[in-house]
C-alpha cells in the first residue's frame, strides 16, 4: 500500500513516505518509458512544497554537464553506481531555459564514485555530470531545494 500524499496535502504539512520497494517499483515504470531507451535519462516528479520538490530519475546512459543557477540538487543513491563530477568548467555551455544551463562535459572538476545508499548535495552554480557504466542502470531519489 503506497502512503504517497496528494500536492494538497504535501502543502499543508502532510507526510510522504516512500519505502525501497515503492521507490523500485516506481523506478521500473519509469524503465519502461521510450525516452529512457531513447535519451538514457527519465525522471518523474513526485511531489512540490514551498521552496523545493521531489522525482524519482533513472539513467542507462552517462549525461551532459548541467548547472542550475536557482536550485541545489539532493540525490539519493536507490539502484546502481555511477561518478559524480562536480566543479571545473562546463564545456560548450548553453543556458536552455532561465536558470538552467548544459553543456557536452566538464572540464576539470572532483570525480566521486556513487553506489546505493549515498547521499549527495550539490549547491546550486555548481557544475555536475553522472556518468554511468554502459550496461548499468542508476536510480535516484532527487529532492531539488529553491535557493
Amino acid at each position: 500500500m503506497g502512503l504517497i500524499a496528494t500536492g494538497a496535502m504535501a502543502q499543508s504539512g502532510g507526510v510522504n513516505h516512500y519505502s525501497a520497494a515503492e521507490l523500485q517499483q516506481m523506478a521500473q515504470k519509469l524503465e519502461q518509458k521510450e525516452s529512457l531507451r531513447k535519451d538514457g535519462s527519465v525522471g518523474e516528479n513526485l511531489e512540490k512544497y514551498p521552496g523545493h520538490f521531489t522525482m524519482l530519475a533513472v539513467r542507462n546512459t552517462s549525461g551532459g554537464a548541467e548547472l542550475h543557477q536557482h536550485f541545489s540538487d539532493i540525490f539519493f543513491v536507490v539502484e546502481g553506481n555511477a561518478t559524480l563530477t562536480t566543479g571545473g568548467t562546463i564545456v560548450n555551455s548553453t543556458t536552455v531555459k532561465p536558470g538552467e544551463i548544459r553543456g557536452e562535459s566538464i572540464q576539470g572538476g572532483v570525480h566521486q564514485k556513487l553506489g546505493k545508499g549515498d547521499v549527495v548535495h550539490i549547491s546550486s552554480n555548481t557544475p555536475h555530470q553522472l556518468s554511468i557504466a554502459k550496461g548499468s542502470n542508476f536510480v535516484y531519489f532527487v529532492v531539488k531545494v529553491k535557493e
